[in-house]
């Protein structure tokens, strides 16, 4: 879910993007992440701030440039400026249920990727031990290996 409503997002910036920068800006990358307090939002974009200084404009004021170009979306309560030029998004009540529905009907497939090309893998939580320096075999711990792990095959048609 969340990975869908990150590219939404950044569809979204682009679009109002194109609409206040000039072509070979409009391509910058977009940052969308979750912010680090839940009262800032669901996500948060600093490409205000990122592209300030390029367009030669106040951060807040390229914020709410871009705020005003920003194409309306059914997943989206609200969009808002905090501190320097911060966006922060509120997603509508629908689009969690809308990522609640497609777990239910994914069933045990979700989550599951064929980006490993079908090979198994399993992916350990390795902590450092917390009353010792940290060494060389810390990190060999938490790499992953391949194991017996794996995702059921996505039902056909997907």
């Amino acid at each position: 879910m969340s990975q869908d409503l990150k590219s939404h997002l950044a569809e979204l910036m682009r679009a109002a993007l194109r609409s206040v920068a000039p072509a070979e800006v409009a391509t910058s990358e977009i940052h969308i992440e979750r912010p680090k307090q839940a009262t800032h939002g669901d996500f948060s974009c600093n490409l205000a701030m990122q592209l300030a200084r390029t367009l030669k404009r106040n951060p807040r004021q390229l914020a709410q440039l871009l705020l005003a170009e920003l194409p309306k979306s059914a997943l989206l309560s609200s969009a808002e400026i905090a501190g320097a030029g911060f966006i922060n998004f509120r997603l509508h009540p629908t689009a969690r249920l809308e990522a609640v529905r497609r777990v239910l009907e994914d069933g045990p497939s979700f989550g599951c990727s064929a980006a490993g090309g079908r090979k198994k893998v399993l992916v350990e939580f390795v902590s450092a031990n917390p009353t010792g320096p940290l060494h060389v075999g810390h990190g060999r711990g938490a790499a992953t290996e391949a194991a017996s792990a794996s995702c059921s095959p996505a039902p056909a048609g997907r």
